[in-house]
């Protein structure tokens, strides 16, 4: 640029010569080129304030997309786990017959740790181990100090313990949402619902598998996407079954026995409606298993289904069944019933029934004799060939992972002295829910039908084990083993419902060999209405001892009896039964050939 002239010649002669101060023209100069001055320092500045500018927004949206980026970034985890596309997270519910929730799905968190990045490792493991029982202080310290990056702590937490962790205020323990099974009902039908874990885990997703029940039995359908989400409808009835345990607990109690268990069939379906085992557990915290010692004694071992068990005289059911189907015997045939010696055994009965009894008084009365008479003249092949067709011999098909694994146990040398022992439920172990099935076949009009846990619309035709006649006059000669005073099980009579049934007693063996008299499995094998079976109902007491008594009494007419009478009495009116009075009843019930 051209500088202007401090003083231009010109204008200094024009200004003199006209009588002007040219001082004033040098003046005015000074002020234009300062203005310009100005102007070019003031764009500079602004070019500069420009860049800085452009250089800030720059250098913050870099740092703002590299924020953004690792808070989309899953944290580090080990390589096995740190692919989370594969993991499967769908498991459908599982409801009851009348579609309410038995299991399902919830979202909750899991608790990882980065150990590096802990502020304070120490005070915060002694932290953790406060919120959570158990984890040991120590050992997680130690753990925080190895070499691992990546650590799981809870597969799934509640809301109160994630805001505990979160008050802890540790930058090295984060949170991965998730879901997780839930049984909204607590121990309800915990071993017929089993439970689950986490299989594949991802920090924002984890896989639910089954290990046990039918959790484990329907796992893959539960998981299958085809199903689209569609609800797993058991047979259970929620209600009855909370009904049931409530009255075995009670009685379990009540008669002081160790353990118990119940079966609520329907007879034409096979439906199960409630079954129980005591001891249980809740599903939502399923306990480790007993790695030693008696596994019966573990909660999680299902006595209903995995339990085998000599069942004591509810086999003479069978044993006169069978009898009478071959046509050897009517139910006013008169049976021997004076005690025998059959090689180094003697077969008695519990009482002196006299020298001979009729076949329907040798099951009212419950004669170990006059069963172990028939089943000399059934025979060991045909006793073992029935036997096998009410499903006693073999697993039932029930669905549950446990009940494959419940195989009867029976002499593999059918020989005639275990004939004649398990014609009266000795020589031979199976489970309650073998019972149930086995009973439902004797009072539905003689045929077998498979026990299930999954909702039918239609009843079942199943193979034909006796006659509709046979099977009529056994219930009437069962509903005598209740309403009889000579019955053993006389204190099962339910007030507006005709029940009929069979105790079993049975003696547990002793570490020493032989028998324990005082050590017992009692058993009540149960049907109602009697003139119109609709449901079987199995109750089994473990070790009972009635002490309301001068002495303590442990037959299952005193024990197991009453507390099949009380569930009967709460469940009748839930299933829909109308009770009658006494007149109404139809004790002469008809005899009907097939």
């Amino acid at each position: 640029m051209i500088r202007k002239p401090l003083r231009p010649l010109a204008q200094i002669f024009s200004a003199r010569s006209s009588g002007e101060n040219p001082d004033l023209i040098e003046l005015a100069n000074l002020r234009e080129r300062a203005q310009i001055q100005h102007g070019l320092i003031l764009r500079k500045t602004q070019r500069r304030l420009i860049m800085i500018g452009g250089i800030f927004i720059i250098s913050f949206g870099v740092i703002g997309l590299r924020m953004t980026a690792l808070a989309m970034t899953d944290p580090a985890e080990p390589k096995a786990q740190s692919i989370n596309n594969d993991i499967s997270v769908i498991r459908a519910d599982i409801v009851d017959r009348n579609n309410r929730i038995l299991a399902t799905n919830i979202e909750t968190h899991s608790l990882y740790a980065h150990p590096k990045q802990l502020a304070n490792p120490s005070a915060t493991a002694l932290r953790l181990s406060e919120i959570f029982p158990g984890i040991d202080a120590l050992e997680l310290e130690a753990r925080f100090s190895g070499k691992q990056s990546f650590l799981w702590l809870r597969g799934a937490i509640s809301p109160e313990e994630k805001q505990a962790v979160h008050d802890i205020g540790d930058p090295g323990l984060l949170f991965g949402p998730r879901e997780m099974r839930l049984y909204p009902n607590g121990k309800l039908a915990g071993h017929i619902l089993g439970g689950t874990t986490f299989g594949k885990q991802g920090v924002h997703s984890a896989e639910i598998i089954g290990v046990a029940g039918v959790e484990k039995e329907f796992d893959e359908l539960l998981r299958d996407p085809k199903s689209s989400g569609l609800p797993l409808k058991l047979s259970l009835d929620l209600t009855i079954q909370s009904a049931l345990e409530k009255v075995l607990r009670g009685g379990m109690k009540l008669m002081n026995a160790k353990a118990a268990s119940a079966v609520l069939m329907e007879v034409h379906t096979g439906e199960i409606y409630a079954m129980s085992s005591l001891p249980d557990f809740d599903p939502n915290n399923r306990p480790i298993g007993l790695t030693k010692g008696d596994q019966s004694d573990d909660p999680l071992f299902n006595r209903a289904v995995q339990g085998l068990y000599e069942q004591g005289s509810v086999f003479k059911t069978f044993t006169v069944a069978q009898a009478m189907e071959l046509g050897l015997v009517e139910a006013d045939t008169m049976v021997d019933t004076k005690r025998f010696r059959w090689g180094k055994s003697v077969i008695k009965d519990y009482r002196d029934y006299g020298p001979e009894l009729t076949v329907e008084k040798v099951l009212v009365k419950s004669s170990n004799v006059g069963t172990a008479r028939l089943s000399q003249m059934i025979g060991a092949d045909n006793q073992k060939a029935f036997l096998a067709s009410l499903g006693l011999l073999a697993s039932t098909p029930i669905e549950l992972i446990e009940g494959s694994t419940a195989k009867p146990q029976f002499p593999s040398n059918w020989s005639e002295i275990y004939t004649i022992t398990i014609s009266y439920g000795h020589g031979i172990s199976g489970s309650p829910l073998h019972l149930a099935a086995a009973y439902s076949a004797m009072v539905n009009g003689g045929t077998f039908i498979s026990p299930t846990l999954v909702k039918k619309s239609v009843s079942e035709i199943g193979p034909r084990v006796i006659s509709k006649k046979v099977s009529a006059r056994l219930r009437s000669m069962l509903r005598d083993v209740v309403n009889t005073p000579e019955g053993t099980a006389n204190l099962g009579e339910v007030v507006g419902y005709s029940v009929g049934g069979k105790t079993g007693t049975a003696e547990k063996t002793s570490k020493a060999g032989g028998y324990d008299a005082e050590r017992v499995l009692a058993t009540f094998a149960s049907f109602f209405p009697s003139e119109d079976p609709k449901y079987v109902l199995i109750i089994t007491l473990d070790e009972p001892e009635d002490r309301m008594g001068k002495e303590p009494r442990r037959t299952a007419g005193y024990t197991a009896v009453p507390v099949a009478a009380e569930v009967i009495r709460r469940v009748a009116p839930l299933l829909g039964l109308t009770p009658k009075a006494r007149g109404m009843l139809n004790e002469n019930l008809a005899l009907t050939n097939e």
